[in-house]
């Protein structure tokens, strides 16, 4: 039985709490909680009360500026951090100077000089960094990999990656606190560092070179849709009609009770206009990388599109093998709201036959014709099943694994280090290495 201490009790650390409590009470005890907003702090504890039969007044709570002090009190014995991207590696370094190990959401940080300093502070402790990328998990993801790895399309060169988040998902970013990129590193390292890590899980590289391009071409107050709108409210709570782009908290109990509900506290805002002020999260990019064995991949991001999913072309010197994902066929406006915000957690509410929701993996030889590649769901649950089998990983420790997906600290700068110099060679409009950023990707 490991004790545990959660950092940031947002919405994303109930995949912890649940699985704390459900599949893994008998290897895990939840033993501290640490936020910067008591409310959420009351709604999760009273959740693991009624939920998982937990004695809330056990669970140690208080603020970061507490957490050297809490964890003693508490005797926590690994510390597990969802809080906001930006909080990350102080969170980290002083948990891990305090004595514990470290389980943390990606992505690790946003900043070259926050990874150098995790990375002194794992080489002072000698403790370890679990960085969970649940995409290696998700059979799909896994299914390219067994291809690539197995060198049916022969020796990697080069990757072609397309990622489009639709108009419900996508937006959300720019809702939130990430919609500031000073909080999140942009969508180049918020959300980008799992597309990064599947890539150099993939064909087993690190990055070498990066050229980027992009900007806010459709969120913010310029945007040329913000002013065809016309009038319109700064947040999407509110009476009366509603834009497609706009989220009611009140329409989603959860979301309700943990961000709207809470909002006396510290003032936080979880339904912010996406063309109001103050949005300087790029909604477009471009990049190309240029990998050490000599791999180059042309990567694209779009956070307005009409459906959500993916493509990925890997070409080798004997074939290439394809990947498309498509996890929600069109984003429809039902009763005046969306009715999911992210379809790769939580399902599509919508399909058609033009563009059906599923996943297609193709192999094609030179010279003979494509075959198309089973994919064996492994359960129910986020990502196809991913999630369960990362979270047996994180709390009952891996096991051999042929496909070697659980990652460290080294595997999330190796992730960050694409988005880090993406946004270096946004500003300055050149190419940008890891090297030169002094980005420690080396194990």
């Amino acid at each position: 039985m490991t004790k545990y201490a959660i950092i940031g009790c947002g919405h994303r650390c109930q995949m912890y709490f649940d699985a704390i409590g459900g599949d893994h009470h008998d290897a895990a005890a939840l033993v501290a909680m640490i936020d910067t907003n008591p409310g959420r702090i009351g709604v999760h504890r009273q959740n693991m009360a009624q939920a998982w039969g937990y004695d809330a007044g056990s669970i140690l709570t208080g603020g970061p500026d507490e957490l050297e002090a809490i964890l003693a009190r508490s005797g926590a014995e690994r510390v597990i951090v969802t809080s906001p991207d930006y909080t990350h590696a102080d969170m980290i370094c002083r948990s891990l100077r305090a004595g514990y190990d470290v389980v943390t959401e990606k992505p690790l940080t946003i900043k070259a000089e926050s990874a150098k300093a995790i990375a002194a502070a794992v080489a002072e402790t000698g403790r370890q960094v679990v960085v969970t990328f649940n995409y290696r998990y998700s059979p799909r993801n896994c299914a390219l990999k067994e291809v690539i790895q197995s060198g049916e399309i022969g020796q990697v060169t080069s990757v072609s990656f397309e990622w489009v988040l639709d108009t419900a998902h996508g937006a959300d970013y720019f809702r939130r606190w990430h919609r500031d990129k000073n909080n999140s590193g942009g969508l180049l390292i918020h959300k980008a560092s799992h597309h990064f890590d599947l890539v150099n899980w993939w064909i087993d590289d690190i990055p070498a070179r990066v050229f980027a391009s992009g900007g806010v071409k459709f969120y913010g107050s310029d945007s040329v849709v913000a002013r065809d709108l016309g009038p319109h409210s700064p947040r999407g709570t509110h009476d009366g009609p509603h834009s497609p782009f706009e989220l009611d908290l009140r329409d989603d109990p959860r979301l309700k009770q943990l961000y709207l509900d809470q909002e006396r506290h510290d003032g936080y805002l979880r339904d912010q206009d996406v063309f109001g002020p103050g949005v300087t999260t790029e909604d477009n990019l471009a990049l190309v990388v240029d990998y050490r064995k000599g791999p180059s991949m042309a990567y694209s991001l779009n956070a307005h599109c009409p459906w959500e999913g993916y493509r990925v072309g890997v070409n080798g010197t004997l074939g290439r093998a394809e990947l498309l994902v498509v996890e929600r066929s069109a984003v429809l406006f039902k009763d005046d709201k969306v009715e999911v915000l992210d379809p790769s957690y939580s399902g599509s509410d919508t399909d058609d036959s033009v563009r059906p929701v599923g996943e297609h993996l193709l192999v094609q030889k030179h010279f003979a014709k494509a075959e198309e590649r089973p994919i064996v769901a492994v359960g129910s649950g986020g990502h196809g099943g991913g999630d369960v089998r990362m979270l047996k990983d994180v709390f009952d420790g891996p096991g051999e694994d042929p496909l070697h997906r659980p990652s460290d600290w080294i595997d999330g700068v190796r992730a960050i280090a694409v988005g880090v110099c993406g946004n270096v060679s946004l500003a300055e409009g050149r190419a940008v290495t890891p090297a030169e950023l002094g980005l420690p990707v080396e194990r």
